[in-house]
């Protein structure tokens, strides 16, 4: 048996007496009435009169008043008596108690010693020695339990201060003069003073009346002032095993403790204190058990909200209890792993996990206890979801380069993000299309080109988390080129041998670059390579071996594409050369003959006067014989027929004369020379030449064609061509005439 300290001892006593002592406690009935004297002393003589006034301070109406004398009713009337009888008296009103007993004594003595009515604890009164005939009184001397109080001779009272309740007996004494030189002793009745409590005991009221662990507990020192006394202050003040709870003494009688734990299980009281008069009454000391509660309805909550997270952000698991007491310990688990635990005077605790990945996926929950069996909360599903990485696109083509015509594959493809995925493809930030991947992974779309769909794309994705955009991808799509166009681009309306003449052949669509090559009768010229498109040309010096059917190509790769067939025609070649030289010999011969025969005439003519001979028109202009010449000055008559003597001084010469010896294709058929005469008439109308060179004319070209096979057209073309350009006033050269 453990020993207590020696300076324990007395206090442990001290308390078993507290709580033993009979009326510690108050008890729970209605305010007692108050009982007041008039005239407010408990002890007069026999043959006055005493009036008993009965109040209830809770109650204006003091109607239906009981009184008592002795224990007995004596009246139901009002609330004052009239009394004249010895006797302890009391009363009670509707709505109280009984009063305390006043005892009154109507005396027959010659001395009395009078007390005043009511006397509270602490009051501080005045006791009166009286007597029946007060001008025989000599001296007054008052006793306290025998012994004579000091201060009290001779005066007509004496004053007690801070009166209590106690057992002490109180008289007094007066010498009374029996003759003129002979004193009487009287000694009054002792008596007691009717001490009133100011307030009673302090009880100690506890709500709960069981206090509960984790709990608030009020306690309350209830007592209350005499209504006398109203106005005296007390102050209150509350123990736990001797020790001062809370700040120490205050006017409130109440105390406040927000929780209780077990360990405050203990021995409690109060103490009410008045300052003035000081009274200190201490209530009966109650022993309180707090009760512990096991934990109850255990429950886990996430934070966010729902168990969605992205990764990077933090996930705070909440475990509260509804119910529970004291200590209580909580733990967390996920998939039955144990997270961390924590142990605190809480219904509630948190447990914070940072950055969570997305290996913290998966179903978690709490348990709670206070020292009973542990209780579970609900399982939660957390899951972790990723932002979608920057999604890398892919162009899947059928071949290297892709082609009008092709379908190509865009694949979009975030390597990390958490299902499901909606991949948007754009071509030149406009959108093309959308294609989702519910399980994660990539997308494709699939595009067939045209030329229109050169350029940048790209892709997103998107989770629900946050778009990311791909880098571009530049796509050229080859466009195959389309059948060229061949054309000619020569100096004149006619090409001829030395001309130099483009050949232009351009395909309006085909990417580049195109290489372009130029064909005669499907014998390759030459090439030539476009590198930025368009068309492209290929110069050509003719020769007379240049006529014919011209064609070219265009090449990207792609395919050739050829371009319709173009003839050339050339004027000047070789073969006509010799042909014509051919007829123009011919013809020579034939007007050698004419002009002789003509010669031989008119020397005939010229024998038989007076007769001219009958001449032709020549082919010629008039214009262009009326030119100044050396022969001198001639005139035309217009009353002579032309010719007429001209002609007979004429000689007719014919030259053989290459017009143009530059061009070997070109000859003339008929050439006519006409001499200048020094003896025509100065009457003659014809314009007369100085120059004794003669006027030669050439009439019309001939033209043979032996590529006249070449077709239809050419053959058109070239008679229309002899027909208005191959005309030409020739002047005579003396060379001509050694030929």
């Amino acid at each position: 048996m453990p020993c207590l300290q020696p300076g324990l001892v007395p206090m442990f006593l001290w308390l078993l007496l507290l709580i033993l002592a009979p009326g510690g406690e108050q008890s729970q009935v209605p305010p007692k009435a108050v009982l007041l004297l008039d005239p407010p002393w408990s002890t007069v003589f026999k043959g006055e009169k005493m009036i008993l006034i009965c109040v209830n301070y809770q109650l204006q109406s003091q109607e239906g008043t009981s009184w008592y004398w002795d224990d007995e009713l004596i009246d139901e009337t009002s609330g004052r008596i009239l009394i004249e009888t010895s006797g302890y008296y009391q009363c009670k009103t509707q709505g109280s108690s009984q009063s305390d007993p006043v005892h009154v004594e109507f005396s027959s003595d010659w001395l009395i010693l009078q007390v005043p009515y009511p006397v509270f604890e602490g009051d501080d009164i005045d006791l009166r020695c009286q007597g029946r005939k007060e001008e025989t009184i000599h001296k007054k001397i008052y006793y306290k339990d025998g012994k004579q109080l000091p201060d009290g001779d001779n005066s007509d009272f004496i004053r007690l201060h801070s009166v209590h309740q106690d057992k002490s007996k109180y008289h007094c004494a007066v010498s009374k003069k029996f003759s003129w030189d002979s004193f009487w002793k009287e000694t009054s009745k002792s008596l007691s003073i009717q001490v009133q409590e100011l307030f009673p005991h302090p009880g100690l009221k506890a709500s709960p009346s069981q206090p509960i662990e984790g709990g608030p507990w009020t306690l309350t020192c209830e007592t209350q002032l005499a209504f006398q006394r109203s106005h005296v202050q007390l102050q209150f003040c509350f123990f736990r095993d001797g020790r001062t709870l809370g700040s120490g003494c205050s006017s409130s009688p109440e105390l406040q403790i927000p929780t209780m734990w077990r360990e405050d299980s203990g021995f409690y009281w109060c103490k009410a204190e008045a300052a003035t008069p000081r009274i200190t009454k201490m209530s009966r000391v109650s022993r309180m058990r707090v009760q512990r509660i096991p934990v109850s309805d255990v429950n886990l909550e996430i934070q966010p909200p729902g168990g969605q997270l992205i990764e990077g952000e933090n996930l705070v698991l909440i475990c509260s209890v509804a119910a529970g007491t004291g200590n209580i310990t909580f733990s967390w688990h996920k998939e039955g792993i144990s997270l961390g635990r924590k142990t605190q005077h809480s219904l509630l605790a948190e447990l914070r996990v940072p950055a969570v990945q997305k290996r913290d996926t998966g179903r978690y929950y709490c348990a709670a206890d206070n020292n009973h069996v542990p209780i579970l909360s609900q399982r939660i599903t957390v899951t972790v979801r990723s932002l979608v990485s920057r999604p890398v696109l892919t162009l899947r083509a059928p071949r290297a380069q892709a082609v009008v015509g092709d379908v190509v594959e865009l694949h979009c493809e975030a390597l990390r993000g958490s299902p499901p995925i909606l991949y948007q493809f754009y071509h030149e930030d406009v959108t093309l299309g959308n294609s989702s991947a519910p399980s994660g992974g990539g997308a494709s779309f699939n595009l067939s080109l045209t030329a229109e769909r050169s350029g940048n794309y790209s892709c997103e994705a998107d989770n629900g988390l946050g778009a990311q955009r791909s880098h571009g991808v530049s796509l050229y799509v080859l466009v195959p080129v389309s059948h060229p166009v061949l054309t000619f681009r020569i100096p004149r309306a006619q090409a001829v041998v030395g001309d130099m003449v483009g050949l232009h052949c351009e395909a309006l669509r085909g990417s580049p670059p195109i290489l372009y090559q130029f064909y005669h009768e499907n014998v390759i010229l030459g090439n030539i390579l476009a590198p930025s498109g368009g068309g492209a040309s290929f110069n050509l010096s003719l020769t007379a071996e240049h006529s014919g059917n011209y064609s070219c190509d265009a090449n990207n790769g792609l395919g050739a594409q050829r371009s319709e067939v173009v003839a050339l025609s050339i004027t000047g070649n070789s073969r006509r050369r010799i042909v014509l030289m051919t007829t123009g010999v011919t013809g020579g011969l034939l007007l050698i003959l004419v002009f002789a025969a003509t010669w031989l005439y008119r020397i005939k003519s010229q024998k038989k006067p007076g007769r001219l001979p009958a001449t032709g028109t020549p082919s010629y202009s008039p214009s262009e014989y009326q030119e100044t010449s050396e022969f001198g000055p001639s005139s035309i008559d217009s009353q002579e027929p032309p010719y007429s003597e001209q002609l007979v001084h004429l000689e007719l010469q014919p030259v053989y004369s290459n017009v143009n010896p530059e061009e070997r294709n070109l000859i003339y058929s008929q050439i006519r020379s006409i001499p200048n005469t020094n003896g025509i008439s100065a009457n003659s109308p014809r314009t007369t030449r100085n120059s004794k060179e003669p006027v030669v004319i050439y009439s019309e070209l001939k033209k043979a064609h032996p590529e006249d096979s070449v077709g239809p057209a050419s053959r058109r073309g070239s008679d229309h061509e002899d027909m208005t350009e191959n005309y030409e006033n020739v002047s005579w050269a003396p060379a001509a005439l050694e030929h």
